[in-house]
């Protein structure tokens, strides 16, 4: 099972983006998907989480929390990161993840994270 995000790109500060999470060879509604990005030379963070379809309750980090917005289409098999208000610092590439169960609990350590996209936030 392959995960991956796309929908990256450079966006102007105050902007917005909505990255998409598809997976090949699974279908995501039955798992909890989480969003982490890495900047150059930082540490992986997590940013936030969707639970199963059966349930959707959504986290969402700090640094995030009222400028992302989590979602899943579950006809279509894809899960959303609805990115508001961006600035410079949320630059970075940005992950799909899950382990493969339907609890967000300590999503920031997934063990299985895709092929990343890049965000760009400048002017």
């Amino acid at each position: 099972v392959q995960l991956q995000a796309f929908g990256g790109g450079l966006v102007q500060p105050g902007g917005s983006l909505t990255l998409s999470c598809a997976a090949s060879g699974a279908t995501l509604n039955y798992y909890a998907i989480g969003w982490s990005r890495q900047a150059p030379g930082k540490a992986r963070e997590g940013l936030s989480c969707i639970v199963s379809s059966a349930d959707r309750s959504t986290y969402y980090a700090d640094s995030v929390k009222g400028r992302f917005i989590v979602s899943r289409d579950s006809a279509k098999n894809l899960v959303y990161l609805q990115m508001n208000s961006l600035k410079p610092e949320d630059t970075a590439v940005y992950y799909c993840g899950t382990d493969f169960t339907s609890s967000c609990r300590g999503y920031e350590r997934f063990n299985s994270w895709g092929q990343g996209t890049e965000v760009t936030v400048s002017s």
